[in-house]
Formats: C-alpha cells, sequence, structure tokens
C-alpha cells in the first residue's frame, strides 16, 4: 500500500494494524512510540504470560505437554527452562505453539474489539506472518533491522549469539515478513531516525 493513504476499513470500528518483525528488530519500540501517538496497542507477548498463569488452562496443557520441569519451585511457568526445550527442537516448539497460539488469538481479539470506532488499534505480534493472520488487519507494518544490528540489541539483553541465532532461524524471514507488508519500517540506525518513520507513518496513514 502506497504511503499517505489511509487503510480502508469499516466505518463502525478501529482501524486495526498488525505490526510485526523478528526478535531483536525493535518492534516494542514502535509500538511504544504508536502508543504514544494515541493508538491502543495490544500486545502478544503479554498475553502469552496472562494465558499461562497458575490455574489457568493453558498452563495446565503446557505442563501436561513438557512436563514439570517448566515449572518454578512456586508453580509458575520457568520460560528459560521452557525455552530451552522449544528452541532445541522444531516439533517441540510447533507443539508449543498448537497449545498457545488459539488462545492468545481469541484474548488478542477480544481486545481488539474492544477500541472504539474511529481509534487506532495495534496488535503487536512476532508471529503475525508464522500464523498466517495477515488478512486480519486493515494495515500490516514490518519492522526489519540488519542482522549485525540484531545480535547486538540481543546481546544486551543477555542472549549469546548463538541462543540469538537459533532465536531468529526459528521465526519468518525477512523476505517473507515483507511478502505481507503494507509498510516496511527500517531500524538499523538510531532511535531518532526511527522516531522520524514511525510519526511519518502515524500523520501519512494512521491517524484518525
Amino acid at each position: 500500500m502506497a504511503r499517505g493513504i489511509r487503510p480502508p476499513h469499516p466505518p463502525g470500528r478501529a482501524l486495526r494494524v498488525g505490526l510485526t518483525g523478528g526478535i531483536g528488530t525493535g518492534k516494542s519500540t514502535v509500538a511504544d512510540l504508536l502508543a504514544g501517538h494515541g493508538a491502543t496497542v495490544v500486545r502478544a507477548d503479554d498475553i502469552a504470560r496472562d494465558v499461562v498463569e497458575p490455574g489457568t488452562h493453558g498452563l495446565e496443557e503446557v505442563v501436561a505437554e513438557f512436563g514439570p520441569d517448566v515449572l518454578t519451585a512456586d508453580g509458575t511457568l520457568d520460560r528459560s527452562a521452557l525455552g530451552e526445550v522449544v528452541f532445541a527442537d522444531e516439533l517441540r516448539r510447533a507443539r508449543l505453539e498448537e497449545i498457545l497460539l488459539p488462545l492468545i488469538a481469541a484474548e488478542a481479539w477480544a481486545r481488539l474489539e474492544g477500541v472504539p470506532a474511529g481509534q487506532v488499534a495495534v496488535y503487536d505480534v512476532p508471529l503475525l506472518v508464522e500464523g498466517q493472520m495477515q488478512d486480519m488487519f486493515d494495515l500490516v507494518v514490518v519492522v526489519e533491522a540488519d542482522l549485525d544490528t540484531r545480535l547486538e540489541r540481543l546481546a544486551e539483553r543477555g542472549l549469546g549469539a548463538e541462543q540469538a541465532m537459533a532465536r531468529i532461524a526459528s521465526q519468518a524471514t525477512d523476505a517473507e515478513r515483507r511478502a505481507v507488508a503494507d509498510v516496511v519500517l527500517l531500524n538499523s540506525a538510531t532511535l531518532e531516525d526511527l522516531v522520524v518513520e514511525v510519526d511519518s507513518l502515524w500523520e501519512e496513514q494512521l491517524a484518525p
């Protein structure tokens, strides 16, 4: 979709934006900037934590599949332990997604539908392409960064190069994301440069 054209959408609901990008690209920073402009941001990562809180059906299913070793002593999900299992085994990762993605999607959609008509609802979701969700949105925004920049950012978050590359390899490629993108934001430079890009996107295509 050309920049400068607000996406068409039914007048009785919010403009729905799918925001995605690989780990380390700065997608969450873009979400924060859009929230600063007044968008309502629904974050898949937040919902992913909510659906596996103690006492939830999601946590029960995860433990039934992966065993009690993915729990901490207080009965909460040990994300580090679970990550070591699923990022080393494609089939196990697929099984985890099979359990959690429907739960996350249902809750996310309920939150998006709660955004008033005339406003902007952004779904910040890493697995938009993997989940083939692109047709659910009026506009798909993809955040990209070069590999060296992503590795530097992930190192700052405590991920070694091998772990970081495994996480990157487990996600969709840049080409796969670009294939569904209406807008691509490049985030390999400074925060100031990204702010300019997001400001432009908001004014040209998103602002109510």
